[in-house]
């Protein structure tokens, strides 16, 4: 398995953020802590005039770096959130592992993580999750050479089999009895499958829906199997950010309640079902 350790940390400008920091909404009034934060209509960030959200790199559709900016699913719901505070995202990419921890929120780097992550009652010790903001599922995704028809094949055939570390999708894989080839980044996955370093990999279907638009690798690779495994992606804040949270969630309903979800939705997802694409009540 890799190590996601020395990934190197970075600051990257969110698809609406300009470079930089941005001046301090009016009204904002300073921390006076000496860290350079502020509050902001009741909600306290770490840098003043700009919310920072924590993610992982590359993640498409939710979050991925084109011509130095950040942009995808993820980055445009939280810029709701930014607008609504008055002031701009800027994303800094970090390993995934310290999702789970909640570090960097915990050490003050970011005011939120942003990164297609799961809520589940073990992450829940660390952080406080959002409302649910999208119903996931897990691909199988094969190489149409392999002769797999299904997860059970990759197992009965001898293939190998690929995951991304530290994700949902290799506690699942691992949790029927597999070893998954660890990847550090879904884009790392994919190429591990298109490299024939595996046959077969366990990844997030809104991850191969994106890929698969690509014909080349559409003519080559199929989906054998779609995993219903009553995923749901949230956001995430430190411990008792109640404030945050709050704010995170208000951004999400209206967003729901006002047609802009689905039309970001199907901007970088697809089609939209509503049976399906947002989880009810949230």
């Amino acid at each position: 398995m890799k190590t996601l350790t020395g990934r190197r940390t970075r600051l990257l400008a969110a698809t609406t953020a300009t470079a930089g920091l941005v001046l301090v909404a009016a009204g904002c009034s300073s921390n006076g802590g000496g860290s350079g934060g502020a509050t902001v209509k009741g909600v306290h960030l770490v840098k003043a005039g700009q919310l920072t959200t924590c993610t992982h790199l590359p993640y498409p559709p939710f979050q991925s770096e084109v011509g130095g900016k950040v942009q995808g699913f993820d980055v445009a719901l939280i810029d709701l959130v930014a607008k609504n505070l008055g002031v701009k995202q800027q994303i800094v990419d970090t390993p995934f592992e310290n999702f789970k921890t909640g570090a960097f929120l915990n050490s003050g780097q970011c005011d939120l993580a942003a990164a297609g992550m799961t809520i589940t009652p073990e992450r829940k010790k660390n952080v406080d999750f959002s409302d649910p903001y999208f119903e996931a599922t897990q691909a199988v995704l094969v190489d149409k050479s392999s002769g797999v028809n299904s997860l059970a094949d990759v197992k009965a055939k001898g293939k190998k089999l690929g995951a991304q570390a530290q994700t949902t999708g290799e506690d699942y894989a691992k949790s029927k009895g597999f070893d998954p080839v660890s990847f550090e980044s879904s884009d790392a996955v994919l190429n591990g499958l298109r490299t024939g370093q595996v046959q077969a990999v366990v990844i997030d279907y809104p991850v191969v829906q994106g890929w698969l638009k690509d014909k080349a690798n559409a003519d080559k690779f199929k989906v054998v199997d779609n995993l219903k495994t009553g995923e749901q992606y949230g956001f995430t804040v430190k411990k008792g950010n109640t404030a945050l949270r709050e704010a995170i969630d208000k951004a999400l309903k209206d967003a729901k309640a006002d047609g802009t979800y689905k039309k970001i939705y199907e901007q970088w997802i697809g089609p939209y079902d509503a049976s399906v694409a947002s989880p009810a009540g949230s």
